[in-house]
């Protein structure tokens, strides 16, 4: 336990350091609080001029808090939006995430051919380069002001789409890699999680007066304590089924969107969402190998300079379907540039696999994660200077 307490500690140190020097040179904490997490690490580097770097393990607390930071950043993205304006924009939403996938896993399957990979592998890297981290971009949404702007409709709508998405993907991918050829067990599965997200969402939609009056509470200790319970019980139910804890945690944020008690809630919680939310930066810097990345190089660097662009062209077309002006629609897609969890969680599956699934994706998807939060969120930091470029070659702009 002294042990555990100790690496929480330093960890918290570190977060500390990193977030004051990040601010001190304008850049934006969350890549700041990854590099952290990769120094302080079980990985390479490990020592620097004789003095020990290897100070936090990857443990299974770090990762209870770093799921928790999930959670609750997407329990606030949820807070903005109501099932009711979900619902009105859901052709709209449609609309974008279907070119969000045809343009980006597209891109990921045209990336396996041509570098020679097999089907399966294939299959993976699609996933890998596909799929936007809702809890970096939500961050960086709340960071930069973004959240009450009319471009962070579609970023949402491309989130929820792809998050549903990634539920019957995953599901495939662990029939594949476990040889499975039982496709009513997987198609099983994939009901069950998606029947659990129709309940969810329909008591979001339904039960605003049941929260206004269990939530009615004098004190602020127990109406934290509710709230973190409800939404991290239903968050971990999600991820027992196979379902996003992403996706359950939004939901329950848009229940309690229409209630009377979302300015407590941002008011109590918003500081515990942070804390958190800093864990799963730093969380993913302590799964970084940077030594391996080298195993990959050529498809890394290919699929970095490739998937930016098509983030960034899936992303205008998106807004431009929720009719936004080529200056909002670019920076949709600007906003969708980041990749994180969901790619980390299709790399430890593939640490169960085998040939060249197993060889190539993980160092793969770590170096891709590094790289594309990085990316992402400086190219959200300073949009002012790319749309400023770019929005006047847009057709429309003029």
């Amino acid at each position: 336990m002294s042990e555990a307490l100790v690496e929480v500690g330093i960890g918290l140190a570190a977060l500390a350091l990193v977030g004051y020097l990040a601010m001190r040179i304008s850049l934006s904490v969350i890549p700041a609080y990854i590099v952290a997490g990769i120094v302080v690490g079980p990985h390479e580097p490990t020592s620097v001029l004789g003095l020990s770097l290897t100070l936090v393990p990857e443990t299974e607390f770090i990762e209870v808090l770093a799921e928790l930071g999930v959670v609750l950043l997407l329990f606030f993205l949820g807070l903005e939006f109501s099932v009711d304006q979900l619902l009105a924009d859901r052709r709209r939403i449609l609309t974008a995430g279907t070119a969000d996938l045809g343009i980006n896993f597209g891109a990921g399957i045209a990336l396996g051919l041509l570098f020679g990979l097999d089907a399966t592998t294939t299959l993976f890297v699609a996933g890998v380069v596909y799929i936007s981290s809702s809890a970096i971009v939500t961050k960086s949404l709340i960071e930069e002001g973004w959240i009450a702007n009319a471009e962070s409709e579609p970023i949402l709508g491309t989130l929820v789409y792809e998050d549903l998405f990634i539920a019957g993907y995953l599901a495939v991918l662990v029939a594949l890699v476990g040889g499975s050829d039982d496709v009513a067990a997987v198609a099983q599965d994939v009901g069950i999680a998606f029947a659990f997200l129709g309940v969810l969402a329909v008591g979001a939609w339904v039960g605003t007066a049941v929260l206004d009056r269990v939530f009615a509470v004098d004190s602020d200790e127990l109406f934290l304590i509710g709230v973190l319970a409800t939404t991290t019980l239903v968050a971990g139910a999600a991820l027992t089924l196979g379902l996003s804890e992403a996706v359950a945690a939004f939901f329950v944020g848009a229940g309690f969107s229409q209630t009377e008690h979302v300015d407590r809630i941002e008011h109590l919680i918003a500081p515990v969402r942070d804390l958190f939310a800093a864990f799963f930066f730093f969380a993913i810097g302590l799964t970084i190998d940077v030594t391996v990345i080298s195993t990959v190089a050529g498809l890394l660097g290919a699929a970095v300079v490739v998937t930016t662009v098509t983030k960034v062209v899936s992303g205008t077309v998106s807004g431009r379907a929720y009719d936004l002006s080529p200056l909002r629609s670019l920076r949709t897609g600007i906003g969708l540039v980041p990749r994180g969890e969901f790619s980390l969680v299709i790399a430890a599956l593939a640490l169960g696999a085998s040939g060249q699934v197993a060889t190539v994706i993980p160092p793969f998807a770590v170096g891709y994660v590094l790289v594309m939060s990085i990316v992402g969120t400086v190219l959200i930091q300073h949009s002012d200077r790319l749309t400023d470029v770019l929005v006047p070659l847009l057709p429309g702009a003029g």
